[in-house]
């Protein structure tokens, strides 16, 4: 998305980030409680399930800068329609949310996977930040012990990392936020290390001589 310098006072410059994070897994996995828990801490067992797209926004002050989350949570159901293409586009990262106590949510997080890449993908051809997240797990420990298992999956399928989490009792959903966040900040400045240059230089042929003999006149 965008990152640019805003003036306070005109002293000092502050850098405000934008990134757009979508919020994605089957129907019925918590993906609203948990971007309700992050954004507003609250929580309740009665959310209706998401028609479409819904939206939320995270402000973070970010080592002196200003992180601007904004949350798009994709409904469970839309990875059978076409619209996610358009929900897709220009976001910088994402989470794949399953349930561990329904195994069948967890089976359908690589179909999620491979739809999003299949329609999306970074300036610099690479896969957009994706973590895993094991949401419930105050109702059930299973992958704690299989924590080996799960590290290898992540790194097998193109995920950055994965953490189990609640949003019923608010764990570690800021942590798997901010390794996001820190992950999407590194392939920005990675893209525009990469990018900027070849948009301000023109490539020269080394074939041909250069005179700028002429050049102010």
């Amino acid at each position: 998305m965008s990152s640019q310098p805003s003036h306070f006072n005109g002293m000092q410059s502050l850098k405000e980030h934008l990134y757009k994070v979508l919020v994605i897994g089957d129907l019925g996995v918590g993906k609203t409680s948990i971007i309700r828990r992050y954004v507003h801490q609250t929580y309740s067992s009665n959310y209706r399930a998401t028609i479409g797209v819904d939206f939320a926004l995270k402000v973070l002050n970010w080592d002196s800068e200003t992180v601007r989350l904004q949350l798009w949570d994709i409904a469970g159901q839309e990875r059978f329609g076409n619209m996610t293409r358009v929900y897709y586009r220009e976001a910088m990262g994402a989470f794949i949310v399953f349930d561990v106590t329904r195994p069948t949510t967890f089976e359908a997080v690589l179909k999620w996977k491979e739809d999003l890449d299949s329609k999306l993908m970074l300036a610099n051809g690479q896969s957009i930040a994706t973590v895993l997240l094991a949401n419930k797990c105050d109702q059930g420990r299973e992958l704690t012990n299989s924590g080996i298992k799960m590290d290898q999956f992540c790194k097998e399928h193109g995920f950055i990392g994965w953490f189990e989490i609640s949003a019923k009792e608010n764990l570690n959903i800021n942590e798997a936020a901010n390794f996001l966040v820190k992950h999407i900040m590194a392939t920005e400045n990675d893209i525009l290390k990469s990018v900027i240059p070849d948009t301000i230089s023109p490539k020269l042929h080394s074939d041909r001589p250069m005179s700028c003999s002429g050049c102010f006149k």
